[in-house]
């Protein structure tokens, strides 16, 4: 991963759906313009994010909230469509904003890119967890395998700040 703690994020465009429905476009540094917050949870419906980081997020918002998070941010590479049917599987209401990023502009602009295409999966994201404030990174923690959910999980990161 090539960014880093200090570093800005990148400016890219994410893909969501508003609650019509509609296919909407933000850019990253829109949703964390002077707000603190937790961005990452690659991998829509895979075991690991589905069983483990996802859930984790969703499990300990009030205490993300507590730690002076105002919003947590998942960010997959899939189309705004699988996002949504993934928060909606998972239950995420308005604690978790689902954004894609389709096009892997994000992924790749910080590095995260990871090539499983022998897995059938093609490009991905690695798995990461990122604490953000005003568009700056303050914490990063990438796993060495996207199987695992160790470093980047909610029990864990929020822990650690």
């Amino acid at each position: 991963m090539r960014i880093k703690i200090g570093d800005k994020l990148p400016k890219s465009e994410l893909f969501y759906l508003d609650q019509n429905n509609d296919v909407k476009k933000i850019d990253i540094l829109d949703l964390c313009e002077g707000k603190t917050i937790i961005l990452g949870m690659p991998g829509a419906f895979t075991k690991t994010c589905s069983t483990l980081h996802l859930p984790g997020y969703i499990k300990n918002y009030e205490l993300a909230n507590k730690k002076g998070i105002s919003k947590i941010v998942c960010v997959a590479v899939n189309d705004p469509n699988v996002m949504k049917a993934w928060g909606e599987n998972q239950n995420v209401g308005s604690k978790i904003f689902m954004a894609g990023d389709p096009f892997l502009k994000f992924t790749k602009a910080i590095g995260a890119e990871v090539d499983k295409s022998e897995k059938g999966l093609g490009v991905r994201s690695n798995r990461y967890t990122m604490l953000v404030d005003n568009g700056e990174v303050k914490k990063v923690e990438e796993e060495k395998e996207t199987a695992t959910c160790e470093l980047s999980s909610a029990e864990s990161f929020l822990k650690s700040i």
